[in-house]
């Protein structure tokens, strides 16, 4: 049997508690900037703690904010293209429904 989880969608107060274990921080500079993105866009929070984890030993918590940063913009880019693709698409389907008729 199939069982479907449906999981939500990471918001500013779990992202707190994520950079808190993570990072052991609890206010950086980019955290008005996350708290703006993570409004506009839609991330896991598994995938939030995956851009906070420090990749290397010299990493500090600033470069996995920063990361973090980074891998939100790039949502938010990819979110803006796939609506831009799917409401011109939309618009050819509609153009070619009234063409048809």
């Amino acid at each position: 049997m199939d069982k479907h989880i449906e999981m939500s969608y990471c918001r500013f107060e779990a992202f707190k508690v994520l950079a808190k274990n993570y990072l052991r921080v609890d206010n950086r500079h980019h955290f008005d900037e996350v708290r703006q993105l993570l409004e506009e866009v839609r991330m896991t929070p598994a995938d939030v703690a995956e851009n906070l984890m420090p990749k290397s030993a010299g990493e500090d918590a600033d470069t996995c904010l920063e990361r973090l940063v980074e891998e939100l913009k790039k949502a938010k880019e990819e979110a803006m293209t796939a609506a831009a693709a799917a409401a011109a698409a939309e618009a050819v389907s509609k153009d070619g429904a009234v063409g048809s008729g």
